[in-house]
Parts: structure tokens; sequence; C-alpha cells
């Protein structure tokens, strides 16, 4: 080799290795304080707290871990809060946040007042926000944000998942016991539509306070309207409380049924497979599913020592794809993270070929289920029968009905 062509080798190799350096400079010079901060902002102790609280903290340490620690070459942080259920609490949690601690996206919510207020916030300041917990259909609808990811499940998929199934199978007159805010009211008008677009009919409603504990004026109502259903548009431990009374009362052994809109695995688990056992279901995640859903909830079952609920295993999911969005973007800008969460395909063990929409809407299979009997059930937290799998374009509202402004 001549000299010539070794001096241009030499140049050509440091020019290259250059461009490289100056490129990765360049995408860490796009992290706005050298450092991507996840903050969980949930329900630390109320009634929510088993379905997110520190289990979505220890979620999304998980989700860290296995995206390897660092992104762009820089630290993953996390940040942690009790919004303790109100929407003006948690919208000054996330303002300090972003302001003072630069926080760079916000996951878990849990309650839909306070998703909703959160993602104001985040159109205002650019941020992205993963709605996991927060059911309200709104948040890709009329409330729908850039910045914003609707990511678990949604009214709409609970109502188009139990609703339906129920009325097939006999129950076409239902009265709602709902809780009285922002989730409740949504999950209610969703459930009323399902009910009335596959034949049947709402006798009436009455609804309660958040974290309330006598249902029994409720549950008097609710037996007296005669309806073959009793829909719970409620959560947590409001469910696992109404479902609790609604036995004392003995209202199921007199022919009614109760429809649980949204339970979680840990509300079986509070009220045992004697009670809970018969309730159908709509969920987006259960950790016996297969190989990759108990790998990932025996680590989770390690940390909390209960299995996952399926905010927990959304928060795992959505922070790992916020994450690979960054990197695949270079920047943690919040619009530019958000449109590439959005080219992006969801494929992990929460979900396989998910996709999120341009109204922030997250489209991954749902499933049906149903509680086991104890004589069903081989093993600790052996729950659930899984009787369909709703694919993700039948689970969630059609993007044009959804009265989203980002839809053309």
């Amino acid at each position: 080799m001549t000299k010539t062509k070794q001096t241009y080798g030499s140049l050509r190799t440091a020019l290259l290795a250059g461009a490289a350096l100056l490129a990765a400079g360049s995408a860490q010079a796009q992290l706005t304080d050298d450092v991507v901060k996840i903050g969980v902002l949930t329900d630390g102790s109320g009634v929510y707290a088993d379905v997110g609280g520190q289990g979505s903290l220890e979620a999304l340490k998980l989700a860290i871990a296995d995206f390897g620690g660092t992104v762009l070459g820089k630290p993953i942080e996390t940040a942690f809060a009790d919004h303790q259920n109100k929407a003006d609490i948690a919208a000054s949690i996330a303002r300090k946040w972003i302001d003072a601690d630069k926080v760079d996206v916000i996951t878990d919510m849990l309650n839909s007042a306070v998703s909703l207020a959160l993602q104001e916030i985040g159109k205002e300041k650019n941020k992205v926000m993963l709605h996991n917990g927060a059911a309200s259909s709104d948040l890709s609808g009329k409330a729908c944000a850039v910045t914003g990811v609707h990511y678990t499940y949604d009214t709409y998929a609970l109502a188009n998942g139990t609703g339906k199934a129920t009325v097939k199978q006999g129950g076409d007159t239902w009265f709602f016991l709902t809780a009285d805010y922002a989730f409740g009211q949504a999950l209610e008008r969703d459930t009323t539509a399902a009910v009335i677009a596959n034949g049947g009919k709402v006798l009436g409603g009455v609804r309660h306070p958040l974290a309330n504990a006598d249902f029994s004026s409720f549950l008097l109502q609710a037996q007296a309207s005669k309806a073959k259903v009793i829909g719970l548009a409620n959560a947590g431990l409001d469910t696992v409380q109404t479902i609790k009374q609604a036995a004392e009362f003995g209202i199921t052994q007199s022919g009614q049924r109760l429809a649980g809109m949204l339970i979680f695995i840990t509300d079986v688990h509070s009220l045992g497979l004697q009670t809970a056992q018969g309730l159908t279901l709509t969920t987006g995640f259960y950790w016996d599913m297969n190989d990759e859903t108990r790998a990932f909830s025996k680590r989770f079952f390690d940390k909390m020592k209960r299995m996952p609920s399926m905010v927990q295993a959304g928060v795992y999911s959505s922070a790992l794809h916020y994450l690979k969005a960054v990197q695949a973007a270079g920047t943690d800008d919040g619009t530019k993270v958000a449109m590439k969460m959005r080219e992006l395909p969801v494929n992990d063990m929460f979900a396989k070929n998910g996709k999120i929409r341009t109204d922030g809407r997250m489209v991954h299979d749902m499933y049906l289920a149903q509680v086991k009997t104890p004589a069903e059930s081989k093993a600790p937290w052996d729950y659930y029968k899984i009787l369909a799998t709703i694919p993700g374009d039948e689970a969630f509202r059609p993007e044009k009905d959804g009265g989203c402004p980002l839809v053309k």
C-alpha cells in the first residue's frame, strides 16, 4: 500500500470516528439536563394503592433495568409521589416536578380526574403523559393530546368486553352503581352505550362518593330496581367493598348478577375466590398467559410479594416503549418522543404488535376472563380463566368516533 493510500485511509477513519462522536454528542445534547427522569404519580395509600402505588414504581424500575439503565449514554432516574386521588394536588406536584425537578415524563396516575388535569399540563409543558390506571376514554377522545398516550385500557374497552358479554349471556336489564367522578361517569356512559347497542336496557343508577365505606343504601336501590345486572362502575377498594356487602345482603343469591366493570387481580385476591368466583371481567394483562408474562410477574412478585395488576404491567411496558422512543428520536423533547412512540410498534411481554394511534390510544388485545372457583384454582394467584381474546381493533373505540381534534 502506498503512503498516500495509507494517509487517505487514516484520514477517512478519523473523519468517520469524528462524525460518530459528533452525532452522539448531538443526540446527547438534546437531553434537557443530561438525565431522563420518569415520575410515578399515583395513589400511594388510598382505594387504588394496591392497583398502582408502590408496585407501579417497582414495575418502572424493572423496565429501566431491562432497558439497560441508561439512554443516549445518560442515566435514567425516577420520582414518586402520592396524589391522594385529588386533581389539584396532582397538578401541583406535576408542575413542581416539571419546572423544578426536571421530570421528563409522568406515568401511572390511576385516577381519571388526575389524568385529565395532567393531560392539559403535558400539552402546556411539552411533556409526555403515560396514562395507565386512568380509564376515561375521553383521554383519547375530546381531551386527547399529542403528548398524551392512553396505554393499558379504557372505559370503552371495558364496556365493550364485559358489558357486551353480559348482555349476550342474558343480562339484558341493568342498574348502575357508579363512583361519582370522571372515571365512573365515563364507565357508566360507555357501558350504557354497549348494553343498548346489544339489545339491553338500563333501568336506572345511583352514584356514590370515591372511597366510600357503606354501600348498603345504594345496594338496596339496586335490589329494588329488579334489574338482572347491577353494573359496578367503580374500582379498587370501592369495588371490593361493594361486592362484599352485596354478598352480605344475599343479592346474588336472590338472582341478580354483579358485573364488575373494572376488576383487578388484587381485588380478587382481597375478596377471595369463595366470594369472587364466577365474576366476568375484561383485562389487558394476566400474569399466567405465557412464559414472558410469568417471567416478568415472578420478578415483580419477588419485590412486592403479589402478582402485578394490569396497571403495573402497563407502567412497565409504557416506560420501556418511551425509553425506546427517546433512544430512536435522539431527544427527550415531548412532542418528538410522542411522535416516535406512535411510529414504533409495541412488542414486549404486555402486548404484541401494539400500536399507538394519532389520538394517543395504544391499541392491543384485551381479554375476557372469568374468576375461577376454589376447586378450579390449582395454586396461589391462579385466579382467571381466559374466555376469549378481543382483538385490539375490536376492543377499542374506532379512532374516527372519539372526537379527538388531532384526527382529521
